[in-house]
């Protein structure tokens, strides 16, 4: 049985199974790739179906504006300008140019030539999305993309997410006050994107609440969303 669901969740990241190579990448700092690749089910059990970003790029369209291009999800850290972005048969395609008159530019782009990074990665809010309870899959089938970074892959051939993401131990917050405060301080995020993730996670505690009858303590709520942040 699949459930549809039209709820914003916490921001989320996911790293493309697609590598950049040599050859898409220009000496003047110009590379494509894809930032997200369909009908792939990650880690977390959890798809991007085609279509899914069709909205929020119409919406850039209108606005004029790109997603931004980051470095490692780092909102610090903006390393250039997409100039293109589309859907095709295959996934979410990207055309970047890296700014080569800036640090992070230069940096990403020698990394880039020596192949010591090769991966893309998107970070977005879910805003729809199908639950197949038989077997625990979720189809992301609407994306408000914010941002599609250069990543570094491990050996292993995996995409990894980046470390900016972590907020310190969980065990040290205490009540809502500390765990958006956390967000902000030791994850860097904005005070409007920390207060949205704090929502979040007092609507999954409600949900559990609702669904299993018991008490959700906070440290439960905490760590549901920050599987949600590392998917």
């Amino acid at each position: 049985m699949k459930r549809k669901l039209e709820i914003k969740s916490a921001p989320q990241q996911r790293t493309a199974t697609v590598r950049l190579q040599q050859k898409q990448l220009s000496e003047t700092g110009q590379f494509e790739g894809y930032g997200s690749v369909f009908g792939v089910r990650d880690s977390y059990g959890e798809i991007v179906a085609p279509g899914a970003f069709t909205a929020s790029l119409a919406e850039h369209k209108a606005q004029g504006t790109l997603p931004a291009l980051l470095w490692q999800h780092d909102s610090r850290q903006p390393i250039g300008a997409y100039v293109e972005m589309r859907e095709d048969s295959k996934g979410l395609f990207v055309k970047g140019q890296l700014a080569l008159d800036v640090d992070g530019g230069r940096n990403a782009h020698a990394l880039l030539k020596a192949g010591a990074i090769n991966g893309l990665s998107i970070g977005f809010m879910p805003m729809k999305w199908e639950d197949e309870a038989e077997t625990d899959i979720r189809t992301l089938t609407e994306i408000d993309l914010w941002e599609c970074s250069l990543v570094t892959f491990p050996a292993n051939g995996e995409a990894r997410v980046s470390g900016t993401k972590a907020i310190g131990e969980i065990s040290a917050i205490c009540d809502w006050k500390s765990f958006e405060s956390s967000l902000r301080d030791e994850g860097g995020f904005s005070q409007k994107a920390a207060a949205a993730m704090v929502a979040a996670a007092k609507r999954i505690r409600d949900t559990e609440r609702d669904a299993q009858g018991t008490k959700v303590t906070l440290q439960s709520s905490a760590d549901r969303l920050l599987k949600l942040m590392k998917s």
